[in-house]
């Protein structure tokens, strides 16, 4: 099950966190995966290395996704060197936290040029090689915030919601290519976004999540791999929830 072998799988945001665990476990699945970054070339290499190491195909390419144009670009070209492009990962996003009134414009502007108007941009490049071939997977990460809201993160819930909409949408435009388009909402997952917290505020977290604990990043990944399998090729425009029963 869950076989991806000769497929390609573009990851953004793949040299850390979630799109690190999701990247390895497409190569583990047989996919060929690229991994993007923005600026740690060195956690890329080190995501591609593992890869190869464990007898799996992976590149890494540089581009930021808050520059739609840039992307757009750098994934068309991978598309054609590469041949295809059967699977999209947007996982790249930021969050600047803060109430609301302390909010700056800029900060509003960044999380949603990264987190909407970046995954948009992907989309559309990859979009554009998937209807050629009549097929592909492209899956968003949101957020459970983006369910559910939470204080002192409402850009970050915005923008997590908007992917909400973006997903059901296109699914709705690209059904009849039979291309799926399907997003994540985790929980609290173990990541560099959420190292930060004190351990108060951790087991306040833990404390609201009925199974007790946060989420590990590959079991995110692993939904992702469902997601992008042919055993998924029934399954479009839904948000599939991997919190831990935080939101229900």
């Amino acid at each position: 099950m869950f076989d991806l072998t000769g497929k390609v799988a573009l990851v953004t945001g793949g040299s850390r966190g979630i799109g690190r665990a999701a990247s390895l476990a497409l190569a583990k699945q047989g996919a060929q995966v690229v991994i993007n970054y923005v600026s740690n070339e060195g956690a890329a290499r080190e995501v591609a290395q593992a890869i190869e190491k464990a007898g799996g195909k992976a590149e890494i390419v540089q581009f930021d996704v808050g520059s739609g144009d840039g992307a757009e670009k750098a994934i068309a070209e991978v598309a054609k060197r590469l041949g295809r492009l059967d699977i999209l990962v947007c996982s790249a996003g930021i969050s600047i936290d803060g109430l609301l009134l302390r909010l700056k414009d800029e900060d509003v502007e960044r999380t949603f040029a990264v987190n909407v108007k970046g995954s948009l941009a992907c989309a559309r490049a990859a979009t554009k090689v998937m209807m050629r071939a009549r097929a592909g997977r492209i899956i968003f990460l949101s957020s459970v915030v983006g369910e559910m809201g939470n204080a002192g993160q409402t850009a970050y819930s915005a923008s997590k919601s908007a992917l909400l909409g973006i997903t059901k949408s296109m699914a709705r435009e690209l059904s009849s290519r039979a291309i799926t388009v399907n997003a994540i909402t985790p929980g609290f997952i173990d990541t560099d976004m959420t190292g930060g917290l004190t351990e108060d505020q951790k087991t306040a977290i833990n404390s609201a999540i009925p199974l007790g604990r946060t989420g590990k990043p590959e079991e995110i990944a692993a939904a992702v791999v469902y997601l992008a399998s042919d055993e998924a090729g029934y399954v479009t425009g839904q948000a599939l929830r991997v919190n831990g029963g935080m939101y229900m």
